[in-house]
C-alpha cells in the first residue's frame, strides 16, 4: 500500500509540473499569437528572417511551467539558459552587432548621388517625437515615452538598444511591436501613401542618379561617423558599428571581414535576438495594459512617420522644378525598414506606371532613415539617461 501511495504521490507531483496543469488563458493567447507570427513569416513571407524566430520564441516563452520552483527554465529566471541569451538584449549587445551587419550590406550610393534626399529620412523621424509627446500625455515616464516613440523609426535594433537603456521593463513589448510593424510594412504603408498622394504625383519620374566614385564611398563612413556622432554622441554604439561595417565593405581590402559581418554574424545575432525577444513575451510578465498601449502607440508612431516622409517630399517639390521634382512616395521610405519600405515604393510606382523604377531613389531616404533613427535615439539617450 505504501508503494501505491508513493506512486500516486509521484504521479500527482508529475502532473503538477506539467504544462497542462499550469496553463492559463494568457499562455494560450500568446501561443496563438506566436503561431500567427509563424503564419505571417512562412505562408505570407512577411519578413520571415524576423517573424519565424520571434514567433517560435513566443511559443517557447509561453510553454507553462511552475515558476519559482528552481527549474531555471523561463527567460526571467536567474541562471536559465534563456536568461543568459537574453542578456544580449537587456544590455544592448545585439543591436550594435546587427548594425555592423547592416553597414556591411548597405550601399549608400543612392544617398551620395542625391544628398538632399537625406532630409526625407530625417522628416520621417517626426513620428518618434510626436509619439513621445502622446506617450507622456498618457502617463508614461519620459524614459518610457522615448523608448516607445522610437518604434516609429521602424528600426527594431534601435528600439531595443534605447529601451534597454531607458526602459528595460518595457523592452519585450517595445521589441515585439517594433519588429511587428517592420514586418507589416507592405500592409501598413500603401494605404497611407495613396491617401496622401494624387495619381499624377505617383507617376512622377525622377532623373537617374549620378554615378558615385569609389573615393566618395570610402570617405562617406568616415565623414558620416564624425558628423552624426558629434551631433549625437549617444548613438555612438549603433552609428559606430554601422559606419565601420560600411567601411569594411567599401574599402575593398577587407572583403572577408565584410562578408563575415554581412552574412554569418548578422544571421547568428538575428537568430538569438529574435528567439529571445519572442521568449520575453512570457504571459505572466508580458500581458499587461502597458503592453497593449505600447502596441497602439507603436502603430500610431509608424503611421505618422510614413505620413511625415510623404508630406515633406510634397513640400520639397514646391521648391523644385522640372526633372528635379521628387515622386513623393519615396518619402515613405524614410522609415528605416530596409529595404522593405523602399520595395513598397518600387511596387507602387510600377503599379502606376510599369516603366517607373523608384527603388534606387527610395533607397536614399531608406538608408538615411537608419542613420536618422540612430541619431534620434542618441539624442534621447543623452537627454534622458542622466535623469534615470
Amino acid at each position: 500500500m505504501d508503494v501505491l501511495e508513493q506512486l500516486w504521490s509521484g504521479f500527482q507531483t508529475f502532473v503538477q509540473y506539467t504544462g497542462f496543469a499550469n496553463a492559463t488563458l494568457g499562455h494560450i493567447a500568446m501561443i496563438a499569437a506566436g503561431s500567427f507570427f509563424l503564419y505571417l513569416g512562412i505562408k505570407k513571407e512577411f519578413e520571415p528572417l524576423l517573424l519565424v524566430p520571434i514567433g517560435f520564441g513566443i511559443i517557447i516563452g509561453n510553454i507553462p511551467f511552475v515558476e519559482g520552483a528552481g527549474l531555471q527554465l523561463g527567460i526571467y529566471e536567474e541562471g536559465s539558459v534563456l536568461s543568459y541569451l537574453y542578456y544580449g538584449v537587456t544590455k544592448g549587445i545585439y543591436p550594435p552587432l546587427i548594425f555592423l551587419g547592416i553597414g556591411a550590406m548597405t550601399d549608400f550610393s543612392a544617398l551620395l548621388s542625391n544628398p538632399k534626399l537625406m532630409i526625407l529620412g530625417a522628416a520621417a523621424q517626426v513620428g518618434i517625437f510626436l509619439t513621445f509627446i502622446v506617450a507622456l500625455l498618457l502617463g508614461f515616464t519620459e524614459q518610457q515615452a522615448a523608448a516607445i516613440g522610437i518604434i516609429g523609426g521602424a528600426d527594431g535594433p534601435t528600439a531595443i538598444f534605447l529601451s534597454s537603456k531607458l526602459a528595460p521593463e518595457l523592452i519585450g513589448a517595445i521589441a515585439i511591436a517594433a519588429y511587428s510593424y517592420m514586418a507589416l510594412v507592405p500592409v501598413i504603408q500603401p494605404p497611407i501613401i495613396k491617401l496622401l498622394t494624387s495619381d499624377k504625383e505617383r507617376k512622377i519620374k525622377m532623373k537617374p542618379p549620378r554615378s558615385v566614385s569609389k573615393l566618395e564611398k570610402i570617405m562617406f563612413p568616415i565623414v558620416g561617423l564624425l558628423l552624426t556622432t558629434f551631433i549625437s554622441p549617444g548613438g555612438l554604439p549603433l552609428l559606430g558599428m554601422l559606419f565601420f561595417g560600411n567601411l569594411l565593405k567599401e574599402s575593398g581590402v577587407t572583403k572577408r571581414l565584410a562578408d563575415t559581418a554581412a552574412k554569418p554574424l548578422i544571421d547568428i545575432v538575428t537568430i538569438l535576438l529574435g528567439l529571445t525577444v519572442g521568449a520575453s513575451t512570457q504571459a505572466t510578465t508580458f500581458l499587461t495594459p502597458e503592453s497593449i498601449g505600447i502596441f497602439v502607440l507603436g502603430a500610431v508612431s509608424f503611421m505618422i512617420a510614413t505620413a511625415g516622409g510623404v508630406l515633406f517630399a510634397k513640400f520639397m517639390n514646391l521648391f523644385l522644378k522640372g526633372d528635379n521634382k521628387l515622386n513623393p512616395m519615396i518619402g515613405a521610405a524614410g522609415v528605416s525598414a530596409v529595404p522593405d519600405s523602399a520595395r513598397v515604393v518600387q511596387h507602387l510606382g510600377i503599379k502606376e506606371d510599369p516603366s517607373n523604377y523608384l527603388l534606387m531613389h527610395a533607397m536614399a531616404p531608406n538608408v538615411s532613415g537608419v542613420i536618422g533613427s540612430a541619431v534620434a535615439a542618441g539624442i534621447m539617450l543623452s537627454l534622458l539617461l542622466k535623469v534615470v
